[in-house]
């Protein structure tokens, strides 16, 4: 019986030659994720802006989001935010944070007067300005730690020169993910903060797989070139990698399509990390040991040679 094989086992693909057009996209994509999050920011959800979320369901069948939406701005609590989840005839209303308990009472009375007789009103959540402030400061908290974390394991775990290009894919992983965030509107609350880290411990994962192979041929083969060695990394590892990007994103694309409105925005972002983690570790944290300097052992040997008759030398 033959084994389904994704990639072939003896595979000589030239990746590196693409890190000319793999470094200067992912620097374009980073610089337009960081002008977006200056200019238009993440769109923030209740858990971080405070205020009162409603879901609505028409009775009819069929929701009419502007009328919704008009009637909504018409309470005199400021603009409210109106979105349409799936195709069911169910709304999602967003009313901005009110001063007091009162405020936020007064809202639901007036959303209850006039949505009544034609919505049901499915779920309701209401997050206060200490609560919203409170989740900021902890969830901020998690990702800084988490990250500066697995940072200090990268640099614990690999040579120098390896543990800076795992840290550069890892930075830029995060970055792009922002990205997501930032163009396709997925509101961004505590469970984007668990996307953001499952995606970083991905990354992590596929980044260790080729590099623990890279410091497996760095001392088995002392004087091959950089770039060979770099791509033999990659053409060695590369059944795996194929193999577990594309059963994570079948699992993800089912919890897409199937998984509910509930949990669409964390599948959609956790599909597109792996495709970015992916990537990433063939072309950027791979690639990016060229330009760090990344010497074999038999290479430093003969700098260092070179060095002493130099030194005699004189």
């Amino acid at each position: 019986m033959r084994l389904l094989r994704l990639w072939p086992d003896e595979s000589h693909f030239d990746f590196m030659r693409y890190r000319r057009f793999s470094f200067p996209l992912s620097a374009l994509m980073s610089v337009v994720t960081v002008v977006l999050f200056l200019t238009i920011g993440l769109n923030f959800g209740i858990d971080f802006k405070g205020g009162t979320l409603v879901e609505l369901q028409a009775k009819s069948g069929t929701a009419d989001v502007a009328a919704v939406r008009h009637t909504a701005n018409g309470f005199g609590f400021g603009e409210s935010e109106v979105q349409e989840l799936g195709g069911q005839g169910n709304i999602l209303v967003r009313f901005p944070l009110q001063a007091g308990e009162q405020g936020q009472t007064q809202v639901m009375q007036k959303a209850h007067a006039a949505f009544d007789a034609e919505y049901e009103f499915r779920r309701t959540e209401t997050v206060g300005p200490r609560v919203s402030g409170e989740l900021v400061q902890s969830g901020t908290l998690g990702v800084v730690l988490s990250v500066v974390a697995v940072l200090l394991y990268l640099w614990f775990r690999f040579e120098r020169e390896l543990a800076l290009g795992a840290i550069v894919g890892t930075l830029h992983d995060i970055v792009l993910t922002v990205g997501i965030f930032i163009l396709t509107r997925i509101e961004f609350n505590m469970t984007s903060i668990a996307a953001i880290l499952t995606i970083v411990g991905y990354s992590l994962n596929e980044t260790v797989v080729v590099f623990d192979r890279t410091r497996e041929l760095m001392r088995r083969y002392k004087t091959i070139p950089t770039v060979e060695l770099l791509n033999l990394s990659i053409n060695s590892t590369m059944s795996r990698t194929v193999m577990t990007s594309i059963s994570t994103a079948l699992s993800l694309l089912a919890l897409v399509l199937f998984g509910g409105e509930a949990i669409k925005g964390f599948a959609v972002v956790m599909l597109c990390g792996v495709v970015i983690c992916t990537y990433s570790a063939i072309f950027i944290s791979t690639p990016v040991l060229i330009y760090l300097g990344l010497m074999l052992s038999g290479t430093r040997a003969q700098a260092r040679e070179r060095g002493d008759l130099a030194q005699a030398a004189e």
